[in-house]
């Protein structure tokens, strides 16, 4: 019995490293960190500036690496494993998310810093939440590996159409491009977190073959 229960034990404590492995988090963790050090030193050499603005690309393109980042996290390379295996699958989904964006944004809130009504740190942690949040919902829908494409797209054309002057409609279907504590803009990367988040965790990543 003793020797059957320490092989259980030793199965148990080796479930989380072979999901690590499986999911490649280290090498997820090492992008993030890449990005993290590119924001630093982007918005350290634009910090002279004196347009409030001018660390903009950096608020945008940082939170879309990241989001692509984890978003190919959640591939599944034995998805068929996954959703014949008799424990709940929601939970790890849930805490995969959750261990890999609550220090993504918060790191990347101490690598750009800035006044609340600017684009510092505000701005930062609601633009990773809300494009991971679509991110995740991309992988639940269209798989993992693409799950980078939708935010991309949506990102770029924000960019190119958002205009300079905050708040208003474009504090919704502009909230990336938005400074600090914009209300509209925080409800829908809220909103797309959440929503996202618990589509990926109830229904995992789209299967993909090859």
């Amino acid at each position: 019995m003793n020797t059957a229960a320490g092989t259980t034990a030793k199965r148990s404590a080796l479930l989380p490293v072979l999901y690590i492995r499986s999911r490649g988090l280290p090498r997820t963790a090492a992008a993030v960190v890449c990005v993290v050090l590119l924001a630093a030193w982007s918005a350290d050499r634009l910090e002279s500036s004196f347009d409030p603005g001018a660390r903009v690309p950096v608020l945008v393109l940082a939170p879309l690496l990241v989001s692509a980042a984890l978003g190919t996290s959640l591939y599944a390379a034995a998805d068929e494993l996954d959703r014949t295996a008799v424990h709940r699958w929601w939970p790890r989904r849930l805490l995969h998310l959750l261990v890999l964006t609550v220090p993504a944004a918060a790191a990347l809130a101490l690598a750009v810093p800035g006044h609340p009504g600017e684009f510092g740190a505000p701005g930062m942690i609601r633009n990773v939440l809300g494009a991971t949040g679509v991110a995740a919902a991309s992988a639940a829908l269209i798989g993992a590996r693409l799950s980078w494409l939708p935010m991309t797209v949506y990102g770029g054309a924000v960019y190119l159409a958002a205009p300079r002057t905050p708040g208003g409609a474009a504090s919704v279907w502009a909230w990336l491009m938005q400074p600090g504590p914009q209300p509209g803009a925080w409800v829908v990367a809220s909103v797309a977190y959440a929503a996202g988040t618990a589509l990926f965790a109830v229904r995992g990543a789209r299967p993909e073959r090859g």
